[in-house]
């Protein structure tokens, strides 16, 4: 449950405010431009946070981290509800996306600790599950909030639940890197071993794999608010409920790989995810192009997208873990890093050349799931088996 919480607190950070965007600019006297850039202030902080944290808790150990790092969420989360001007604004939105970061990448290494193989693969992937879908569930959530409040009441939120999990880590989650089991030779061994699974093609591929994947699900993110509110006409409330399916896709593939991991190989089920990815985005991509331009085509088109990417990310995930068994945090952060650096980049790009639109969308969001389909085929090459637990299925 911890371990969980701290999987969705920092993805709830990202944009859990977007609804309040419009509120921000008028209370800061400032443009729409300089409100975007602290989402993006965030994921470059979550991504700089992952892959720091992640190699320094190898060599120093979990708790001590995960304390911090909650504590200063908090404390930087209240700074953003007062801050007095858009550059304090976005300064803490960056440092707290590098305190959140603790959470997600030692979070993760901490089941690597305690668990392999099926056991392992399916508590990543409910912690997998539960990041992909915080982004996509928070600004729901951030709607709710601003109905009670302004946007500030957001952060403050955001404190209190950062206060609650750091009392949780106290309680329950004890140190689970002893010791004897630390990386010898300080944080710069622990910085060579992280290198050296970079040079791995394999590790690569399957970052990018990864990578790109999220990189498509924050193009959506960004851009289906303007395509289903203006070139389909829905309501906020209606495609906040638009929203909230399409994250139940990517809960129940989710849920469909935690059942079959273990019975079925791993690479086998991020072939499917990255496949049902890509047919979902072609067809969608093909019907714009004939002028098929329906709201239930492209909402059933993007379905697709999210319930792709719910065996995605826990199969990419679990085997780049399995991957750098050795130094899971360094793996961890590794992951954390490919998947908010390139999802940071992919997010303003469905609008980069004008109206955001459903083609411009579609386009974007098919060129990132592309990118993941190659990367499959000629670094990670699923067929080689990397990363899969010892005894799993032929």
């Amino acid at each position: 449950m911890v371990l969980g919480g701290l999987s969705a607190v920092s993805p709830f950070a990202i944009d859990m405010y977007a609804p309040g965007f419009p509120e921000i600019v008028t209370s800061f006297g400032t443009s729409k431009t300089a409100v975007q850039l602290s989402l993006t202030a965030c994921l470059v902080g979550l991504a700089v946070g992952q892959v720091v944290l992640g190699p320094v808790s190898d060599a120093t150990g979990r708790r001590r981290l995960l304390l911090a790092g909650s504590g200063l969420f908090s404390v930087l989360s209240l700074v953003c509800a007062v801050a007095p001007s858009i550059a304090v604004f976005d300064a803490a939105r960056l440092l707290q996306g590098v305190a959140g970061g603790a959470g997600i990448v030692i979070g993760r290494a901490v089941v690597s600790d305690l668990f392999t193989g099926a056991s392992a693969a399916r508590r990543l992937t409910t912690l997998s599950v539960i990041g992909s879908t915080a982004p996509v569930l928070a600004p729901v959530a951030g709607g709710l909030v601003l109905g009670v409040g302004s946007w500030r009441l957001v952060f403050v939120a955001l404190a209190v639940t950062g206060l609650l999990l750091l009392t949780a880590i106290w309680a329950w989650v004890p140190e689970s890197l002893p010791a004897e089991r630390r990386g010898t030779g300080g944080l710069p061994a622990v910085l060579r071993a992280t290198g050296a699974l970079l040079r791995r093609r394999e590790t690569a591929g399957h970052l990018l794999v990864m990578g790109c994947g999220l990189a498509a699900l924050f193009a959506y993110i960004t851009g289906s608010p303007f395509v289903f509110e203006n070139v389909y006409g829905l309501s906020p409330t209606q495609y906040s409920l638009v929203f909230a399916t399409n994250a139940v896709g990517t809960v129940l593939a989710g849920a469909v790989f935690g059942r079959l991991a273990g019975r079925v190989r791993l690479n086998l089920l991020l072939t499917v995810g990255v496949a049902v990815t890509v047919v979902a985005l072609v067809t969608l991509v093909t019907l714009l192009t004939v002028g098929i331009s329906t709201f239930l085509t492209t909402w059933a088109c993007l379905f697709g997208l999210t319930s792709g990417f719910g065996l995605l990310l826990p199969a990419s995930t679990t085997i780049i873990l399995a991957i750098g068994s050795d130094a899971p945090g360094a793996a961890s952060g590794m992951l954390g890093g490919a998947q908010f650096i390139l999802g940071a980049a992919a997010a303003p790009l469905p609008g980069v050349l004008g109206d955001t639109t459903a083609m411009s969308t579609a386009v974007v969001v098919l060129g990132c799931v592309l990118l993941s389909a190659t990367a499959l085929l000629t670094l990670a090459r699923p067929w080689e088996g990397h990363g899969e637990p010892a005894g799993s299925p032929e």
